[in-house]
């Protein structure tokens, strides 16, 4: 038995104060709307996909000639699985969100097309794996400290953004963007790299360091390009929230571009051309031609000796 200053406090009036707050401000409640996806789920997806799209590297067991094809079939029917119960659910979600509480109870149809959006998601697996390898080459081929492309794989930030992202884009395009930011913001928060799924990123793409990057949704990245951390690719200004959506909001980055650290880009009529680079620390709001570099002026160094002490201040020491 617990000492008597110990014993929980059932504090009813506490359970009564908040219920009354959920009575006022419906905003941040989810009560009759039944219909919601799994966070947990989700990222059990990630991870399950994440031994789909890289074998060998993330399975508890090792994965070998004479059982990989069970295993990849286990895997695949899981996927499925839980791919489906997750689109299922935000079919619902998205039907609760138009009309009334429970209007997803009764959808026979929410199922056939939660069903027709899973085959889409899952035949794609293996094309996000082919841009992917690009990917893991490009970090491996950009980045002399690596000693192998699984390195890459194993331990690199930007690898693991944006192999979710690629995923995540998937989803985003189905018409899933609770699921898809989901999936980035679960990135976002292991890698420290916030891209939105709605980017449309090229192969071979590399993120070096990474952390603090952030994509904005409408950003369009070509071929081969390349970023560093801090970098922001974002409007200019989001002043009139939602009057914004829909439009083109963030910069494009043509072929072969490269991005040093905490330089800012911002602007949807911003371009940045082909073969272009943009120093550390610039701020750009209006399109570079391609092949051009762009550099900040350097701040002017001063150096000092350093100060003599003075016979007193040795004698005080």
């Amino acid at each position: 038995m617990l000492p008597a200053d110990l014993t929980p406090n059932l504090n009813p009036s506490l359970a009564q104060s908040l219920l009354a707050s959920y009575a006022e401000d419906d905003r941040t409640t989810h009560i009759d709307g039944i219909f919601l996806p799994s966070r947990d789920r989700c990222i059990q997806l990630v991870e399950l996909l994440r031994k789909a799209t890289f074998p060998g590297f993330f399975e508890e067991v090792r994965l070998m000639q004479e059982n990989i094809a069970q295993r990849t079939a286990d895997l695949v029917a899981e996927i499925d699985a839980v791919t489906y119960e997750q689109i299922r659910q935000t079919e619902r979600y998205l039907l609760n969100q138009k009309g009334e509480a429970h209007a997803g109870d009764d959808c026979p149809e929410c199922d056939v097309t939660a069903r027709e959006k899973t085959d889409q998601f899952l035949a794609a697996i293996p094309d996000v794996r082919r841009v992917l390898a690009t990917d893991v080459q490009a970090a491996f081929d950009g980045d002399p400290a690596a000693t192998h492309p699984d390195e890459a794989i194993f331990c690199y930030p930007g690898v693991d953004a944006i192999f979710i992202h690629r995923y995540a884009h998937q989803l985003y395009r189905l018409g899933l963007p609770l699921l898809a930011r989901i999936f980035s913001e679960y990135a976002h928060n292991e890698t420290g790299i916030d891209i939105h799924p709605g980017a449309e990123i090229a192969e071979s793409f590399f993120i070096d360091h990474g952390t603090g990057i952030v994509i904005g949704e409408t950003v369009n990245i070509g071929a081969r390009c390349k970023i560093y951390q801090g970098v922001t690719l974002g409007a200019v200004s989001t002043r009139g929230g939602q009057d914004w959506r829909g439009m083109k909001r963030h910069p494009t980055l043509e072929d072969d571009v490269t991005i040093y650290g905490n330089a800012i880009i911002l602007g949807g009529t911003t371009r940045i051309g082909a073969g272009a680079t943009v120093n550390g620390s610039a701020f750009v709001t209006t399109s570079v031609p391609a092949g051009h570099t762009v550099s900040v002026e350097q701040p002017e160094l001063k150096l000092k000796p350093p100060r003599r002490r003075k016979a007193k201040d040795v004698g005080d020491a």
